[in-house]
């Protein structure tokens, strides 16, 4: 009987960030490991996600695929959570669509060493990277969360890129990850992915 909610990843990608969500939701789920090549691109994998990458999950028989999707989805879906906010509901869009959009954006780039001609800034979405760096750091100094003073699912987003290192360091940024860092489902879900890391290097 197949399970009634599934994750599709690997260890070494993304799917750590719908993996620590899945923690802090504490739903139970299936997971399927999906290795890198024929695997992911193979046709029974491509019926769930076209793209060929990973994560996805499917939940019920729904198929939820790119993080910042499935990261809201499961707030909405396991309520009792409390990740996904009421008072707050806008700043907790805003950062996790400002994550989804202009955080990715120039982290790519900046890591492909392409930069955006000046006369070209108003073209795209972050203008600069400095100053989406500026935006973040600026939000995270005003609260403990990104969102406000409690922990939400935004926070698993914009905490996985600095938690992958995507970003430049600030005091800020250390701060704040310290807190995520310090979290039960955090540490469960690295735990996890760690040892599937290792087992792979030992086979």
């Amino acid at each position: 009987m197949p399970a009634d909610l599934v994750l599709y990843t690997n260890p070494q990608s993304r799917g750590r960030i719908a993996r620590w969500m899945l923690e802090e939701v504490g739903a139970d789920y299936e997971t399927v490991l999906i290795e890198y090549g024929d695997a992911m691109k193979s046709p029974e994998y491509l019926k769930i996600n076209p793209m060929g990458k990973v994560p996805a999950i499917v939940h019920h028989g729904q198929v939820v695929t790119e993080s910042a999707a499935i990261c809201l989805y499961l707030a909405d879906a396991f309520p009792a959570s409390g990740l996904a906010p009421g008072e707050r509901r806008a700043a907790y869009y805003r950062w996790m669509l400002f994550a989804a959009g202009p955080i990715e954006a120039a982290a790519t780039n900046r890591t492909l060493g392409f930069e955006v001609p000046a006369d070209r800034e108003s073209m795209v979405g972050y203008g600069t990277y400095e100053r989406m760096i500026d935006a973040l750091s600026g939000a995270l100094s005003r609260h403990p969360y990104i969102a406000g003073d409690t922990f939400t699912a935004t926070d698993v987003y914009v905490g996985s890129f600095l938690d992958y290192g995507l970003l430049e360091h600030r005091p800020v940024f250390d701060d704040y990850l310290l807190r995520l860092r310090a979290r039960d489902a955090f540490k469960r879900a690295k735990a996890i992915d760690d040892a599937l890391v290792e087992s792979a290097t030992h086979t």
